[in-house]
């Protein structure tokens, strides 16, 4: 009887302190925290194909190669490049977002549609692209002010890169004559991906 009294009082131990789940209990899945979005993608600017707005905290926790583009440029082969990165590295977290600017001597087209069709007709872009905007002096998009003060270099003609990590900080500053393809610029996207 002492037994059978003392397994009764345990048993309402552990009942009363939570203990010994019963068969319905579930524990739910611990939620995934939503990442945080970084001081430099945390901007909305409105897509090239139908001026939706798109909020850049899409990409926190990716690598992110921003570029200004123009549709008449020495440099416009380069969307080649850039597509051929968009899709060989996208799937490990790379994204390309190209910003359309006739900021360098009025080489960007003034229509979207057709800033739109000359990127996907003459090079496949599929890569993010954004509405026309200006990337460098005092009407400079809040992005381009950004990485240009964080990196100490303003876009000084079309396709100058930047290159922002997975945490959100800018890794670099490259010079539209720096190929989207070549070694150096492939090196340093492949470290980007790999660092966690």
């Amino acid at each position: 009887m002492k037994h059978l009294v003392l397994s009764t009082l345990t048993l309402s131990a552990v009942v009363l302190s939570g203990g010994l789940p019963t068969a319905h209990a579930q524990t739910a899945p611990a939620a995934k925290p939503a990442l945080a979005c970084p001081a430099v993608l945390n901007h909305s600017f409105p897509r090239l194909q139908d001026e939706k707005p798109q909020n850049l905290c899409q990409y926190a926790g990716k690598v992110v190669l921003v570029v200004n583009t123009a549709s008449k440029c020495g440099f416009t082969p380069q969307y080649e490049g850039l597509e051929a990165l968009h899709s060989k590295y996208g799937a490990q977290g790379l994204v390309v977002l190209g910003f359309p600017s006739g900021d360098f001597g009025g080489q960007e087209l003034n229509d979207s549609k057709a800033i739109a069709d000359f990127c996907f007709n003459t090079y496949g872009v599929k890569f993010p692209m954004f509405a026309k905007s200006s990337v460098k002096g005092a009407s400079a998009n809040p992005l381009f002010v950004q990485l240009a003060q964080s990196t100490g270099k303003a876009p000084g003609w079309n396709f100058h890169k930047y290159l922002i990590g997975r945490d959100g900080r800018p890794l670099g500053s490259y010079d539209s004559n720096v190929l989207p393809t070549g070694a150096p610029m492939v090196a340093q996207i492949e470290k980007a991906l790999a660092a966690r």
